[in-house]
């Protein structure tokens, strides 16, 4: 259960390092070298954001505000060592991982652990949720529809990534990997079929159901002990709808959870690959498919990957063995010059200046399209930005080509409204190597991506994977025959026709120096942004509580009893969310009465709760907690547990609240 996790976790946070944090666990080192194991730590923390009031990221519709917490975002590290090299991977349930974060968590990991983790080695990814807080971007055009910075967001989402790479950190102990694989064939489709259909029939022959069904899985073991686990599998975090105002992890969240539930102590990440054109909508429509309802698609979606990765898991044989190794570069994608070799006609081409396409505006019409914020009402941001009109730099346009240019980006003033200067990472551990691509690659771009770098390693195709939504992000990443089908991918893929051969003529760079041994250069400076952006969402001035109530008190209380399958709701007198996020806590919970003591049994991290909070009459607002109660729960007495906290209008001062419901029977 969500609340047995925490205090694992908070347990693992608090235990001994193996080692200083600055040296590097030589005694241990030595312990692999005799083994050829590594060491191998897992750990999570957790980043979600404000659960009201905040814009989500994904769907860029300024009214999809979040109003509550239905599976509270976490992040999962994992760090595994070899003698004196270490990787340490963080898959967060979150839409993105920005320049910003990855520039922020950084410098806090220099802080406390000195030169141990660095850009090098840090692998940090998005499971790219779509309810999930946004507004941690330092560059505006991921911020305009969250109306500006959200600095409590960023501050969630570098924190909770911190501290996960620190408790995987101290968990630290000699350990194995092995590999397992499966086939997944029915949690994803093709949202971009036409534009598929445009690649060669080669690349189309290695998809013959237009998707890409492979499900890898990472299996971590300390000892004889099974610990944890990293599944890729490509499907878009959309089972959650642009409607929905509820933080879901969406589908990789819930087989996370699935998984977990079998194990407290076990770390379940499920990261994402190339699946910039896979919907988990399966009637390609959203909220559609399986069902019509987009809490049950989420979990149906999950389950599928879970299943998948269990058997994958079960089934793992091979063992990972040899050097853990990383190479990692900066690249700035709007001033490549690709050979030929990289190109469809064989000659030489250039990236240029970003900018999106019209087809991008109007969003992906499979998972959510986007809308235009309604007539009448002006982006306050955007305003300060001096607006989205800008003039076309001269030659854009046919660079672009056959892009229309609906924003260039690349061009806005006084700094450009998305990163240019990128991560580009090459992870190796034993066998399997990881492509880092700071965007999200269709199928057929990932498949060439991955080619590359296998060819320049000599190692086969399936040890290699694509890792998306890493380090940074910049949109989409089509191939040059899918980029002139000018769909939403297309529209969305920055740099021009000729963006994917740049990534792979970059990471055949890294992969010859990884193969070779040598160190590559760093590359251009990004940009540090902090301080360039305002916020235009309004704070929390204070909370009031209706005449004659106080805060917790239980406005709606459950009934007498309940059997299983029913739904439990209560309702109370609550203040802002935003006032403590209660990070690594709970808004709700639900408690059982054994013996004489009350223990908690499900919290806002539990798929069975919903935390629901609604604004009620100017400063007074109201929680809304449901318990659906899963078929296998104990007869016995419950009650539904709502913690808060309220500002004080004269003082500023901030409270905690409690509110407690009487109890009812379940049986």
């Amino acid at each position: 259960m969500p609340v047995a996790r925490r205090q694992v976790l908070a347990a693992a946070a608090a235990a001994p390092l193996v080692a200083s944090t600055l040296g590097g666990t030589s005694a241990a080192a030595e312990t692999v070298r005799e083994t050829g194991d590594y060491l191998v730590g897992r750990g999570m923390a957790d980043v979600t954001g404000p659960a009201a009031e905040n814009g989500m990221m994904g769907y860029s519709m300024p009214q999809q505000q979040t109003a509550g917490i239905h599976l509270r975002t976490l992040a999962r590290a994992f760090v595994v060592a070899d003698g004196d090299k270490r990787i340490a991977f963080v898959t967060a349930e979150l839409g993105a991982v920005f320049q910003s974060v990855h520039q922020g968590v950084l410098r806090k990991l220099r802080e406390t652990h000195g030169d141990l983790y660095t850009e090098q080695n840090v692998l940090l990814n998005a499971t790219h949720t779509h309810a999930a807080c946004g507004g941690d971007s330092h560059y505006a055009a991921y911020d305009l529809a969250i109306l500006g910075f959200q600095e409590q967001t960023y501050n969630a989402v570098v924190d909770g990534i911190t501290e996960a790479i620190s408790r995987a950190h101290a968990d630290l102990k000699p350990g194995t990997a092995h590999l397992g694989r499966a086939l997944l064939t029915d949690a994803s489709a093709n949202r971009s079929r036409s534009a598929f259909d445009l690649n060669p029939q080669p690349d189309k022959d290695h998809f013959p159901l237009g998707i890409d069904p492979a499900v890898t899985v990472l299996r971590f073991a300390q000892g004889s002990r099974d610990v944890g686990a990293i599944t890729w599998f490509a499907t878009h975090g959309t089972s959650m709808t642009n409607t929905n105002r509820l933080i879901s992890s969406d589908n990789k969240g819930y087989a996370a959870f699935a998984w977990e539930q079998l194990d407290a102590d076990f770390v379940a990440c499920f990261a994402q690959t190339n699946a910039g054109d896979m919907s988990p909508n399966l009637n390609l429509s959203p909220g559609s498919g399986p069902t019509e309802d987009e809490f049950e698609n989420t979990r149906i979606i999950g389950d599928r990957q879970f299943r998948a990765a269990k058997r994958a898991f079960d089934a793992s044989q091979e063992q990972i063995t040899g050097a853990v190794d990383h190479r990692m570069c900066f690249v700035d994608l709007s001033k490549v010059t690709v050979d030929g070799r990289f190109t469809p006609d064989g000659e030489q081409h250039s990236t240029c200046t970003a900018a999106i396409g019209v087809s991008m505006l109007a969003g992906s019409r499979e998972d959510g399209p986007g809308l235009p914020i309604p007539e009448g009402i002006r982006n306050p941001f955007l305003d300060w930005l001096g607006g989205a009109d800008a003039p076309i730099p001269a030659g854009l346009a046919d660079a672009q080509a056959p892009k229309p240019i609906a924003v260039p980006f690349g061009a806005m003033k006084p700094y450009p409204w998305c990163p240019e200067v990128l991560p580009l990472q090459l992870i190796r551990i034993g066998q399997l190597h990881l492509v880092a691509v700071p965007a999200e690659c269709t199928i057929v771009a990932g498949l060439r991506l991955r080619q590359a770098v296998a060819d320049e390693l000599g190692v086969p195709l399936e040890n290699v994977l694509v890792q998306g939504y890493a380090n940074a992000y910049s949109q989409y990443v089509t191939t040059p025959e899918e980029y002139d089908a000018q769909q939403y991918e297309g529209a969305s893929t920055l740099f021009g026709r000729y963006t994917l051969p740049a990534y792979q003529q970059e990471f055949a760079r890294l992969a010859a120096a990884m193969r070779s041994g040598t160190a590559v250069p760093p590359g251009p400076t990004p940009r540090d942004l902090r301080g360039k952006l305002i916020n235009f969402q309004p704070g929390v001035v204070f909370d009031d509580k209706p005449p004659g109530r106080e805060f917790g008190d239980v406005l709606t209380e459950p009934a007498n009893r309940y059997r299983r399958a029913e739904q439990v709701t209560a309702e109370f007198v609550t203040g802002h969310p935003k006032n403590d996020l209660r990070t690594g806590g709970t808004f709700a919970e639900v408690q059982r009465q054994v013996g004489g003591e009350w223990r908690p049994v499900a919290d806002d991290r539990h798929w069975s709760t919903k935390y629901h909070w609604t604004r009620s009459l100017g400063a007074t607002s109201t929680a809304r907690i449901t318990w659906d109660i899963p078929p296998n729960t104990p007869a016995g007495r419950y009650r539904i547990v709502h913690h808060g906290n309220w500002k004080n209008g004269w003082n500023g001062e901030i409270s905690p609240l409690t509110g407690t419901t009487r109890t009812f029977v379940v049986g």
